[in-house]
């Protein structure tokens, strides 16, 4: 029974080394698909951060300049982080006619079918302006 000892050699066969190298492949494959689907989620945060700012921008200014906006709908572009963004709003009457609603979205041409931000606010008709 000693003798059988010996005589067998301490090691790894070639079908099992092929398999663990399978098995590590897979999992790097696996690891490294998770991580360009991380890269591609940061551009897509990236964009609608920056569309989140070019909407409140939009709001912030109608506010500071005490803008009385008609009703209706209003297109234009910004460019914000490098980025150029095309903005719509729509100004909508409310019951209280001293307030007016401003829906702001914004989009990445040419896709104006997917907005990556809306904003909703209210601007004021402040009392004893002229408009």
């Amino acid at each position: 029974m000693a003798a059988s000892r010996c005589g067998r050699r301490a090691g790894f066969t070639l079908v099992e080394v092929l398999v663990a190298l399978a098995i590590l492949s897979i999992a790097l494959m696996a690891a490294l698909r998770a991580a360009g689907q991380g890269t591609n989620s940061v551009g897509e945060l990236r964009a609608r951060l920056l569309a989140g700012w070019v909407a409140e921008n939009r709001l912030a200014e109608h506010r500071a300049r005490a803008d009385w906006l008609p009703l209706g709908i209003q297109r234009g572009n910004r460019r914000e982080g490098g980025v150029e963004f095309t903005w719509q709003e729509e100004v909508i009457a409310t019951p209280n006619p001293n307030f007016r609603r401003i829906d702001i979205r914004i989009f990445v041409p040419p896709d104006d079918a997917h907005s990556l931000a809306r904003l909703i606010g209210f601007i004021v008709n402040a009392p004893g302006a002229t408009r």
